[in-house]
């Protein structure tokens, strides 16, 4: 008899992305040691090419002693030496609880009794910059960054689910801040796609089914139930009411909406791309009539572009910045630069946008 079904759909989800992984890495050219001359001594024919094979790529899942993340690093603790992937953890302490230390050193433990290696426990200090939720989430991702980056590894695994895409989607239409925002969290993120989610098509109740049926023991974050958050609100009170009102598979038509709203992202921003090249004169300025001729999602994604190459924070940059912008273009009435954040300046000089500090 097989898996639970829970259990079984967890690992084909992470065996999929190890399957993707391992493809990518065996694309990348392996380094070649190089030999010295006491090594190869000299000889009058050239020497036969020797491959070399690189070495297994490290996995590292991020958890936090969560079902999802619980989740996660058994099917990756399952999956990995089968395909021949060495697989880590890394927990990491936030600092915002009263025996959060405890805690940490727990999930360490669990982990390493799944039978990964390395395991790491991560302490970060949590600023105070966009609200606590967004300072932990930044702290999180620079913790999860420098691990992964000292002990080599391809990809750090994340535990989010469909139900948090669904969450993620809402929270963006909540800001009115465009179609990136609805396309919620993507399938392969970070410099060079360092994070993989391979739960964005399972619920979260697939995840905490899987750790009932394994014995897991996991640990309820008291701050998902804390209404002092905006996420626990949506999860606990937003969500529930909209399937209350609209009826079972409010979730399921968020997520799909998610990878919908990326399609058309992606597209856009290709054409953006492109297109940026030529609205541009001999000495680089962008041309007003150029940028008017083009469709308002297209040249918006230009002016964002620009704002961010000027120096911008992009983090810091909203749609009502972009669109103080394209007024310059599409309402000019001769108005006076605009100020967006940075430092930077965006003002119209003689049918050319000027962006730059100062």
């Amino acid at each position: 008899m097989g898996p639970h079904p829970a259990v079984a759909a967890i690992r084909l989800a992470v065996r999929r992305v190890l399957h993707d992984l391992l493809t990518e890495h065996h694309r990348a050219p392996a380094a070649v040691p190089h030999a010295s001359a006491h090594e190869h001594p000299p000889s009058s024919g050239p020497r036969p090419s020797r491959e070399v094979s690189p070495p297994p790529p490290l996995v590292l899942v991020a958890c936090s002693g969560g079902a999802d993340s619980m989740a996660l690093a058994s099917a990756l603790a399952f999956e990995a030496p089968k395909l021949g992937v060495r697989a880590g953890g890394v927990t990491v302490d936030h600092g915002l609880q009263t025996g959060s230390d405890l805690r940490a050193a727990e999930v360490v433990q669990r982990l390493r009794e799944l039978g990964l290696d390395p395991v790491d426990s991560v302490a970060v200090t949590v600023g105070r910059t966009g609200g606590p939720e967004a300072a932990a989430r930044d702290a999180r991702y620079t913790a999860l960054d420098t691990a992964a980056e000292r002990h080599g590894a391809a990809a750090v695994l994340l535990g989010h689910t469909r139900d948090d895409q669904a969450e993620t989607v809402l929270l963006g239409l909540a800001r009115g801040s465009g179609i990136r925002s609805l396309s919620g969290m993507a399938a392969v993120s970070g410099a060079g796609g360092r994070y993989r989610r391979p739960f964005l098509e399972l619920d979260r109740q697939t995840a905490r089914k899987a750790c009932m049926v394994q014995s897991l023991p996991v640990w309820d974050d008291p701050h998902n139930a804390d209404p002092a958050y905006t996420r626990s609100r949506l999860r606990h009170e937003g969500l529930p009411a909209l399937e209350k009102a609209l009826g079972k598979g409010v979730v399921e038509a968020l997520a799909r909406t998610a990878q919908l709203s990326r399609d058309d992202a992606d597209a856009l921003d290709s054409w953006a791309g492109q297109a940026e090249a030529t609205v541009r004169d001999a000495a680089g300025l962008l041309e007003c009539a150029k940028l008017y001729a083009l469709p308002p999602a297209v040249r918006r994604r230009i002016l964002r572009r620009a704002a961010i190459a000027a120096g911008a924070p992009a983090g810091s940059l909203f749609a009502r910045h972009i669109e103080e912008v394209d007024r310059l273009i599409t309402g000019w009435r001769g108005q006076g630069a605009i100020n967006l954040p940075g430092k930077v300046v965006a003002r119209r000089q003689g049918g050319r946008l000027v962006i730059r500090q100062g």
